[in-house]
């Protein structure tokens, strides 16, 4: 019995030894299955190591001076937020549904892939999708560093990275990297992209039923796309909420609170929140130039722009007044195209494809002609009236830019079938239903409005409509500036001895040029005024004081001003140049007027205050002034910080306000009087400028803390029509403008520099006022200035040119007209 025993013993003894022996092959064989699966497929894997700077695509964002959203630039919708800034129970949502042991695995779990293994034996034959079991680990592995490709092979380099970068990243940095690059559908990339498009909230803001529908979305975004399957949205989002739940994130009653909200998605809209695209082009184009393709559409910058919102809108509206205004002025060039009416006409009329610029307008068709109304049919279906009296603008244009006779009837402007533009009267008394008669510009122009003191670019508008043409007329037209650039020749005139009462002979002038033609400017009104002083000259825009100004202190003179104040680096040295002919740019001249009004000091104009990386650190910044002391952590009256200024002086701060004094005149008696007429009460300076045939119309001019240049005329330049220049096209786009930007601003009068003295003059003549005379002013004379009340009176020789040549002895024939600009 016992030796049975014994061999039962020894038997299982082998028996355990056999099984042990076995165990040992199959770890031994196991062991070298994973370690050739390692070294099979850990062969080639990519460099894990570089996730440890990487920094995902993240978009730039751009906004205005008040922090204004105005523009996005990405190839992928991301923001970066980085971990510490990312709240937890955002992050808990994510881990609760995609990975509850991430703080807990090596980088792969092994207790979710036995469990993923039963579900999927449970489900055999069900026709359930298989369910996986990566983990946050081995998203951020297949996501960065691999493909989606479907295989095991894939799947086996997918574990074997999520180990290594387990082994070599700390979990808050994989964490980061996968909230930040994980996508979440309608190109959102990120938790914070995601928020704003789904729920137009930061992160800090949103709920926890928010949270949880993020959460839900790793899975398969299209699937629970709120907006095509709202149910099975808010059927993920629950489980999610029940994961976070189970996981103990959140309380049994937060949890109730959650399942039971409503899924309130905002889907996203354009960051732009106004119209301001000529403004945020030209920051593209800058950001482009300092960080190229790859910072600009990935850098994740953050950019603070110059911009205010309010007067880029009313800069807008003030420029497209005025080109509507001009427009209307010169005729009615025709309907937009014409559909054929029947019952259904209104299908027509969606089918017609709407011309660009039409925006804020409407597209309607006419329906019939009536002897005293239109009616008009809409996209909508809704039917409208013009009325005869909203019509009479509508002559007949001809080509020069002039009009036909006015209409007398309804039917002399409009057939029926025609598809014109129109836009709804507005106001109090409007009837419903009645419309006005529109008509897209086909002039362009373009404005800009800039501190004076900093160059802070406020307002750019480049023309009607950036969808008509992205051209920008403020800055990349190149253009004759006409009159307006004549402060610039008597600043010069002011630093070489010459007074705002100066004497200049109103009077006939004959330069022979070198080809042996005579040149002879003239007036805009073609007359002469004899001696008057240089204030009046400005003031009325007189042609033949610039030019015999402008011989009298030297081209060469003339040409160093304009290259002071960035109007022209190199000015041709002729004295046609004197009055405007040669070619800049809206922000050149605008520029160069702010440089007057604050004092003569150099102005260099910017579109970005500063622009930040990704992670909060400013890395650009337009004033680049040193501040010592700035930065003080606390107050304990120390003396205030004095920051330098290292700008260069243009011109002498006296000579700038004289000009300054002579450009106010201009605007309460001169050329510029139509803005005078609207705003009284507050101080305001600038000058026209018209070429010659009347091909580009200016107005630049400037309040104590703002200047604003407007330019008008068409791309290729022809004449704007008769009489039509600077002082009835641009300054009242000027005019308009200053309204609105000045409404709130107190009246500020023009800083007085030391080195002035104001002595009480007659405005016509420059002499010294005596009690009871009327047209009395203050002028601006320099202390170092004599003033007299005989003093010569620039002329040349009696009965002479400045050449020397007497009018009587011109027999050849004259260059006639105004000799180019007024």
């Amino acid at each position: 019995m016992f030796i049975g025993i014994h061999e039962n013993m020894k038997l299982f003894a082998r028996i355990l030894l056999l099984l042990f022996s076995l165990s040992v092959v199959g770890i031994l064989i196991a062991a070298g299955v994973v370690f050739y699966g390692f070294w099979h497929f850990g062969k080639g894997l990519p460099d894990y190591e570089q996730l440890a700077s990487y920094e995902p695509p993240v978009m730039t964002r751009v906004h205005s001076a008040d922090g204004s959203l105005i523009a996005e630039y990405a190839r992928e919708r991301r923001l970066f937020v980085p971990i510490n800034a990312i709240p937890r129970k955002v992050k808990q949502a994510f881990i609760a549904a995609e990975d509850q042991n991430f703080y807990n695995h090596i980088g792969i779990d092994f207790l979710g892939i036995f469990r993923a293994i039963g579900v999927n034996v449970k489900n055999l034959g069900s026709g359930r999708r298989l369910v996986g079991a990566s983990t946050i680990t081995q998203q951020v592995a297949k996501n960065m560093l691999l493909t989606n490709e479907v295989s095991y092979e894939r799947k086996a380099k997918e574990a074997i990275l999520a180990i290594r970068i387990d082994r070599s990243l700390s979990k808050d940095r994989i964490l980061e990297l996968y909230l930040n690059e994980i996508y979440l559908g309608h190109r959102a990339y990120g938790v914070a992209a995601a928020a704003l498009y789904y729920f137009d909230k930061s992160l800090n803001d949103l709920t926890i039923a928010e949270m949880a529908y993020l959460g839900a979305l790793p899975k398969a975004p299209n699937n629970y796309n709120p907006f095509r399957y709202p149910e099975r949205a808010i059927a993920r989002r629950n489980w999610v909420i029940g994961r976070m739940l189970e996981e103990k994130f959140i309380t049994p009653e937060q949890a109730e609170i959650a399942i039971n909200s409503p899924l309130k998605v905002k889907e996203g809209r354009d960051a732009q929140v106004l119209a301001a695209e000529w403004f945020v082009e030209e920051v593209r184009r800058e950001l482009y130039d300092l960080y190229g393709t790859k910072g600009l559409y990935d850098g994740g910058l953050s950019v603070r722009t110059t911009m205010q919102a309010s007067l880029q809108q009313a800069g807008e509206a003030a420029l497209r007044a005025g080109l509507r205004r001009y427009d209307r002025k010169h005729g009615w060039r025709g309907a937009i195209g014409q559909i054929k009416l029947a019952e259904d006409w209104q299908k027509a009329l969606a089918e017609f494809p709407e011309p660009k610029g039409l925006d804020p307008w409407r597209l309607a068709a006419v329906l019939e002609v009536h002897d005293k109304e239109v009616i008009i049919g809409l996209k909508s279906g809704d039917k409208g009236r013009i009325l005869f009296e909203d019509m009479k603008w509508a002559r007949p244009w001809i080509k020069g830019q002039k009009v036909g006779a006015k209409p007398k009837k309804p039917s002399d402007v409009l057939k029926p079938g025609e598809v014109i533009a129109v836009t709804e009267l507005e106001g109090e008394n409007a009837d419903v239903g009645l419309f006005i008669l529109e008509q897209i510009p086909n002039v362009g122009g373009g404005l800009v409005a800039m501190d004076p003191h900093t160059g802070r670019i406020l307002a750019l508008v480049g023309g009607w409509s950036h969808e008509v043409s992205e051209f920008n007329r403020a800055v990349q037209a190149r253009r004759q500036p006409g009159s307006s650039f004549k402060p610039f020749v008597y600043a010069a005139a002011l630093d070489n001895g010459f007074t705002p009462a100066s004497k200049i002979m109103d009077g006939p002038f004959v330069l022979t040029q070198e080809n042996g033609e005579r040149w002879k400017p003239s007036n805009y009104t073609k007359k002469f005024y004899g001696p008057s002083t240089l204030r009046l000259g400005i003031e009325k825009s007189r042609n033949l004081m610039t030019v015999r100004l402008a011989r009298s202190i030297g081209m060469d003179t003339v040409a160093d001003y304009a290259r002071r104040f960035g109007i022209d680096d190199n000015l041709q040295e002729t004295l046609a140049m004197s009055l405007g002919a040669m070619e800049t740019t809206l922000l050149k001249m605008t520029t160069a007027y702010a440089s007057l009004v604050n004092g003569g000091k150099e102005v260099t104009p910017t579109l970005i205050d500063r622009v930040q990386n990704r992670r909060g650190s400013t890395i650009y910044q337009h004033d680049a002034r040193e501040c010592q002391g700035c930065k003080a952590a606390s107050w304990r009256d120390q003396d205030a910080p004095e920051i330098s200024d290292p700008r260069e002086q243009i011109v002498s701060p006296a000579t700038a306000y004289q000009v300054v004094s002579m450009l106010e005149g201009v605007v309460q008696r001169g050329t510029g009087s139509v803005i005078y007429r609207t705003i009284k009460n507050k101080p305001l300076a600038g000058k026209t400028g018209t070429t010659n045939d009347g091909k580009d119309a200016w107005f630049v001019g400037f309040s104590p803390d703002l200047a604003v240049g407007v330019y008008v005329g068409f791309d290729q330049p022809k004449s704007l029509g008769p009489r039509e220049g600077g002082g009835g096209v641009a300054a009242p786009i000027f005019r308009d403008f200053m309204v609105e930007a000045l409404a709130d601003e107190p009246a500020i009068p023009f800083r007085v520099p030391e080195g002035i003295r104001l002595v009480r003059v007659k405005a016509d003549t420059g002499l010294p006022a005596q009690p009871g005379d009327r047209g009395v002013i203050l002028e601006a004379f320099k202390v170092t200035d004599q003033i007299s009340t005989d003093g010569p009176v620039l002329d040349g020789s009696e009965n002479s040119n400045a050449t020397g040549i007497s009018l009587d002895q011109v027999k050849n024939p004259v260059t006639s007209g105004t000799g180019g600009l007024y």
